[in-house]
This record gives C-alpha cells, sequence and structure tokens, in this order.
C-alpha cells in the first residue's frame, strides 16, 4: 500500500509528465496550423468569422401595452407581470 506521501510525489511527476506532453502537442498544433494557414492563404477572418447573423427583431424595444393610471408605470406584457396588475384585468390598464 502506497504512502500519502508517495502519491504526493507520484502525482507531481504526473503533472509535470502532463505539461511537457501538452507544451509539445500544443508547439506541434501551432506548426501544423501555420502551414495550413500559408498553403492555403488563410486570414483571420477565414478561421475566426465575427459573431452569428442576428436576427431583425433581435434588441428591439417593444411599445407598452399596459400603464399604471397611478404612477403612469408602463408594461409590455412580456415577462413577469408587475405587481400593479398581477391579479386584476389587464383590459383596463390597457394602453
Amino acid at each position: 500500500m502506497t504512502t500519502y506521501k508517495e502519491l504526493l510525489k507520484q502525482r507531481e511527476a504526473l503533472e509535470q509528465q502532463i505539461s511537457e506532453a501538452r507544451r509539445r502537442e500544443l508547439s506541434d498544433a501551432i506548426s501544423q496550423v501555420r502551414s495550413l494557414v500559408a498553403e492555403f492563404g488563410l486570414t483571420s477572418q477565414d478561421v475566426f468569422p465575427t459573431g452569428r447573423a442576428r436576427s431583425a427583431s433581435a434588441g428591439t424595444k417593444v411599445a407598452p401595452k399596459y400603464r399604471n393610471p397611478a404612477t403612469g408605470e408602463t408594461w409590455t406584457g412580456r415577462g413577469k407581470a408587475p405587481k400593479w396588475i398581477q391579479n386584476q384585468d389587464r383590459e383596463q390598464f390597457a394602453i
């Protein structure tokens, strides 16, 4: 049965082996990528295109549908209902 200290030494040695193997493989991967970029004349835009196209409605504001007559607060009807309209007929608050 191995002791705690022996296991710690084994873990340290294994972590060193892991970091060396990662460094080696990373170096090989970078070399391979550079050769492919040079061979095909790729640009960073080819490899890393900017984000996905957004839908036309993404980020647009919605007109409010309900207004609190006492405070003037409005609510679009989306998301959680505010306390002033909860458990009430929404038609009386319609704009």
